[in-house]
């Protein structure tokens, strides 16, 4: 699809969006720009994907998560 053929898609759309989905596309938009990731973070997270893919890194499924959590509530002070 060629960039003229997106704009021409994204028209049509706003033409006919409601004031909801309007704002929403606003933000989303307004959301990407100013955003940036300095090398330090870019290569952090490298780090991080690769401890990941490899098997490296210690990672939970969300049972485990869960189950954790309600392990740390019981054993705690914690009122939450």
């Amino acid at each position: 699809m060629t960039i003229a053929a997106v704009k021409q898609k994204l028209h049509s759309y706003i033409d006919q969006a409601n004031m909801d989905e309007l704002e929403a596309i606003c933000k989303l938009l307004e959301g990407n720009k100013g955003m940036s990731i300095d090398g330090e973070t870019i290569a952090e997270l490298d780090n991080r994907w690769n401890n990941y893919t490899s098997g490296t890194s210690k990672t939970y499924t969300l049972e485990e998560f869960s189950e954790n959590i309600k392990s740390h509530r019981s054993n705690s002070s914690c009122l939450v």
